[in-house]
């Protein structure tokens, strides 16, 4: 049976509610897809499975410093402020900190190098 819109603003409401208590505010990415329940509540749940399931593989230490250094990759600043506060309280070190953000900062590097070489190279292909 599908949930009416009234059960899916009370779960997302939850959620919300969840957030806040457990880190003492809520991000804006989390308040604006709460204004979509449909949105917000799968991602939500991708989130918590992705950072904070009793299922997940690696410790939280790794998991915090795998968010940060995508985080640092993608230029998201209030991604890395968050989970980097959060790494922290897992018990990393600033040097494991500054060395995950340094890891996520050679991949965007990496990444805009093989965009622009390429171009490079197709431009002078025939030289």
């Amino acid at each position: 049976m599908a949930l009416t819109k009234e059960e899916k603003e009370e779960i997302a409401q939850k959620i919300l509610n969840s957030i806040e208590a457990k880190y003492g505010n809520i991000p804006l990415v989390n308040q604006v897809l709460a204004q979509d329940p449909d949105l917000f509540i799968p991602t939500a749940n991708m989130a918590k499975a992705a950072l904070e399931s009793d299922e997940k593989k690696l410790d939280a230490k790794t998991t915090y410093l795998c968010a940060v250094a995508a985080a640092t990759g993608l230029g998201a600043q209030h991604c890395v402020a968050a989970q980097g506060k959060h790494a922290k309280e897992a018990g990393v070190t600033k040097d494991e900190l500054r060395e995950a953000m340094f890891i996520g900062s050679y991949m965007a590097m990496t990444r805009a190098q093989s965009y622009a070489f390429r171009v490079l190279e197709e431009l002078y292909k025939e030289e």
